[in-house]
């Protein structure tokens, strides 16, 4: 059961927004009262994300983003502010997976790529957040994660480098912005049941076996679990919780 939020006046970005734990984000921003800004690249997606929302009663809109370019990153924040008029949260969750790799193997363009969406994209999507959150004096950010930016495991390195990342933005951002008014965490979720990990699971079956292993709770998380890790930060019930990386992962790194 969800902590009941009341975000009713603010505004909440997703970008990432039209599956997985972006769009459960999404719902549980709306839910508790906020408009909610909902980005991704992919356009019907997106656009049928926010018509969910919108069928129900909430306030959203869809926006159409690639984070990997900044100018997409600064229009969509400034589409949130020209619609809303603020910027009161963000959960910056656009990523995606590199193919596993012996890291003497590794391709520089899977590097190139996957630090793109889940590094740059994520630098890009909070510098221009921050720029109308600086200006409002208030604001929470959380950006997505992972355990693989808490832990190494074998066949990831560039996933895991872009992750890893996320951790040192995330860190050094908030302790720049705590003064201001200004929190930024990070989500580092585990194994959760997304179109991406049942991509994983069917491909790289034994790997997944084993990683499941480590994961003591003994099953997949769930999008919604990690939407509510994120809501929660972006919270006034996490008003002291600034610079952390939040691992969601049923215990796989209390090992």
């Amino acid at each position: 059961m969800n902590p009941q939020y009341n975000f009713e006046g603010q505004v909440a970005l997703v970008t990432g927004a039209a599956s997985g734990m972006g769009l459960a984000a999404a719902r549980l921003f709306a839910r508790a009262g906020a408009a909610v800004v909902l980005a991704d690249v992919n356009k019907d997606a997106v656009e049928a994300a926010a018509k969910e929302l919108t069928d129900a009663g909430h306030q959203a809109i869809g926006v159409v983003c690639d984070v990997t370019d900044e100018d997409q990153a600064a229009a969509m924040v400034d589409q949130a502010v020209a619609t809303y008029g603020r910027l009161d949260m963000a959960f910056n969750n656009a990523g995606i997976q590199a193919p596993p790799s012996d890291a003497a193997d590794e391709k520089a363009e899977d590097f190139d790529r996957v630090n793109a969406v889940n590094l740059r994209g994520v630098w890009a999507a909070q510098k221009h957040e921050l720029r109308q959150m600086r200006s409002q004096g208030s604001g929470a950010i959380v950006n997505n994660s992972s355990l693989g930016g808490l832990v190494g495991l074998p066949e990831r390195a560039a996933y895991h480098a872009s992750k890893h990342g996320v951790i040192g933005l995330t860190r050094s951002a908030a302790v720049e912005y705590a003064p201001r008014g200004i929190r930024i965490n990070a989500v580092c979720p585990g194994v959760i049941e997304t179109p991406m990990v049942a991509d994983m699971l069917e491909g790289q079956a034994e790997a997944m076996a084993a990683i499941m292993q480590q994961q003591p709770i003994g099953r997949l998380g769930t999008a919604d679990e990690v939407a509510a890790a994120a809501v929660w930060l972006c919270s006034p019930a996490a008003s002291l919780v600034a610079g952390v990386a939040l691992p969601v992962d049923g215990g796989y790194t209390a090992h």
